[in-house]
Formats: C-alpha cells, sequence, structure tokens
C-alpha cells in the first residue's frame, strides 16, 4: 500500500458520510415539506365559525384581546357574526373599552367608510343591546 492510497481511504470514507448524512438530511426536508402541505388553506366559513366558537367561550380579557388580535391579524375583514361574538365577549367579561376597540379595528380592517357603514348598520341593534358606541359616537 503506499502512502497516497492510505491516506485517501480516510478521506473517501469520510466523504461516505458526509454524504449519507447529507441524503438523510434531504429526506428528512422533503418529509417535513410534505407534512406541511397537507394543510389546506382556511375557507372563510371555517375561519368565521372558529371565531364565534372561540369568542363565545372567552372567559378573561386576556382571552379576549388574544382572539381579537388573531382574528384581525388575517388578510380579510371579519363577517358580522365573529365581531358580534367578540362584542357579545366584550360585555361578558366587563372590558368596554374592548368593545370599543373592536370597532376601531374594524375600521381599519374595512379600509373604507362605505363598508365600514354597512358593517355598522347590520351591528346596530346589537351594539345599542349592549350599550357600546364607537370612538366617534363618544367623541375621541
Amino acid at each position: 500500500m503506499n502512502r497516497l492510497t492510505a491516506i485517501s481511504r480516510p478521506l473517501a470514507a469520510t466523504a461516505r458520510v458526509q454524504i449519507a448524512r447529507s441524503a438523510v438530511a434531504t429526506r428528512s426536508a422533503i418529509q417535513i415539506r410534505n407534512y406541511s402541505s397537507e394543510h389546506g388553506e382556511e375557507t372563510f366559513e371555517h375561519y368565521t365559525e372558529r371565531f364565534v366558537k372561540f369568542f363565545d367561550n372567552v372567559d378573561d380579557v386576556f382571552e379576549l384581546q388574544r382572539g381579537l388580535n388573531n382574528a384581525f391579524g388575517y388578510d380579510l375583514v371579519p363577517s358580522p357574526s365573529v365581531i358580534a361574538a367578540a362584542l357579545k365577549a366584550s360585555r361578558r367579561v366587563d372590558d368596554y373599552a374592548t368593545a370599543v376597540r373592536v370597532f376601531e379595528g374594524l375600521k381599519v380592517k374595512a379600509g373604507s367608510d362605505a363598508l365600514y357603514k354597512q358593517y355598522l348598520d347590520e351591528l346596530a341593534p346589537l351594539k345599542n343591546e349592549l350599550g357600546v358606541q364607537t370612538k366617534e359616537e363618544l367623541g375621541l
């Protein structure tokens, strides 16, 4: 065995180990990718149902505010039923300020005064029933 062969055998073994590790890492990455691709996109109806159910079960202010943060974090305007459930939850946990903030968040998410007005018109009976006013109605 010459000197070149003695040096190249350990290098070849190291290269085989690195190739094997690379193959395992590649397979793991593909598996992770496959696992994450199993989740489909959530429909608007499922989103609405999920958040209405969430707000119906809220017991404290922290949960309410966390739920509002999550609901308004999506790239869509929540349905009136989600807003109604959030307003009821706000009054149930006795947090008037958060109820007012729900309308502020809705105004930002609506993006247009016309859409915001439509929401206000649809939610007017509930707003009156709960005694909630918007920031504008409070003069703030």
